[in-house]
């Protein structure tokens, strides 16, 4: 069964999302999570997973193509206990990390009427195909269909036909990549249009977990975000990584998220703090959005309604005229809308259309730059 993979308005519509170190987070828990996964599978609807940690929102900065692959997720997950910790100091409802192994783990243990086919594309050697036979003889909830381990070549070699169609041909429910981040999240950007199953995410650290070569770290230390130092017990390599992943966290800490969350309050109890939003086409160009007041979570919904009727509204061949969202009259933005307008100008894109933001005044370009989020967006005719 080919599984429709276009783009639609429900990601801006139902999704809770909000804005963390410049990249789109779901308020979601691991419960919520797993029942997302399961209702994927069962209505065989489209699912890209993105599970973000520290490791992501610091290579994203620079790297527009693996910022893109977490925008372009129908999911995305904090799996990261320094991304709750910052979500708490902005006031940010990511109360939970949801780890993609824990995710995986809890869809392994729990009982299914129909098993969760799963198949294994990439880790090192003679890992998925260990990875597969583990699967098959512990997991209650779970039976791995297959396996393909590409070895060390491009992207494009590991693309080709016959690869896709081997893994089709095994009509999975739930594809793990094992490529390193970066790369597995480029091969599934390359190849989610073509591959049939439902559920594709790159999980790492999950096809070595399941194999048995390394162990996940107990839950006391997973809780105090010590992770990373059971990890480098098993994998001495990863120190480095983790070393300039605690640095650059470190930096955007003390000028980015102190400065966010002391810059938020302020404004919160400042003249420029009202209770009222408005979002209306413009009484004199076709193509401008005129909004007004200040836009926060509490008020997203009929923002949101607006946005995708918008997206609903043009053909899905594309078509899109390009659109200006006209900021004279706003006074503040919340990281909820922040997130959602990242996925909004996704969808214009993919429908064929650009976004402009004209006449942002110095108060939301700070809020935008505080975000992590200002070279996302094309800005006109600022303060």
């Amino acid at each position: 069964m080919k599984i429709n993979k276009s783009a639609s308005s429900a990601l801006i519509s139902t999704r809770q999302v909000w804005n963390v170190l410049g990249l789109p987070f779901d308020h979601i828990d691991l419960q919520g999570a797993t029942q997302v996964v399961e209702a994927a599978i069962l209505n065989k609807s489209p699912l890209f997973i993105s599970t973000p940690n520290l490791n992501f929102s610091i290579e994203t900065q620079s790297d527009t193509n693996f910022l893109q692959s977490v925008v372009d997720s129908d999911l995305s997950v904090a799996d990261g206990m320094p991304l709750i910790w910052v979500a708490r100091i902005l006031g940010v409802p990511l109360t939970e990390r949801v780890a993609g192994s824990t995710l995986f783990g809890e869809l392994s243990k729990k009982p299914q009427v129909e098993k969760i086919k799963v198949f294994f594309f990439g880790g090192q050697k003679g890992i998925a195909e260990e990875a597969h036979k583990q699967l098959n003889e512990t997991s209650l909830g779970m039976v791995s269909c297959g396996f393909h381990d590409p070895g060390f070549v491009s992207i494009n070699q590991m693309s080709e036909h016959k690869v896709i169609e081997e893994i089709n041909a095994a009509q999975p429910d739930f594809i793990v990549v094992a490529l390193g981040a970066k790369k597995g999240q480029a091969w599934i950007q390359k190849n989610y249009a073509q591959l049939n199953a439902p559920v594709i995410s790159h999980l790492g650290a999950v096809i070595n977990f399941v194999a048995g070569t390394i162990s996940r770290a107990p839950d006391s230390w997973q809780r105090m975000g010590l992770e990373w130092v059971w990890r480098i017990k098993q994998e001495p390599t990863l120190w480095k990584r983790y070393l300039w992943d605690g640095l650059s966290f470190t930096r955007l800490v003390f000028t980015k998220v102190l400065p966010l969350a002391i810059y938020d309050r302020w404004l919160k109890k400042s003249k420029y703090f009202v209770d009222t939003c408005t979002v209306e086409w413009s009484k004199s160009e076709s193509n401008v959005i005129c909004l007004a007041g200040c836009i926060k979570n509490q008020q997203l919904g009929p923002v949101k309604d607006f946005l995708s009727s918008i997206i609903n509204q043009t053909p899905q061949g594309g078509g899109a005229q390009d659109l200006v969202l006209d900021f004279s009259n706003l006074n503040y933005i919340d990281g909820s809308f922040i997130a959602t307008l990242v996925l909004f100008q996704r969808q214009l894109e993919i429908k064929g259309g650009k976004l402009m933001l004209l006449n942002v005044s110095a108060r939301i370009k700070r809020i935008f730059i505080l975000n992590n989020v200002l070279q996302q967006f094309s800005l006109e005719g600022n303060s």
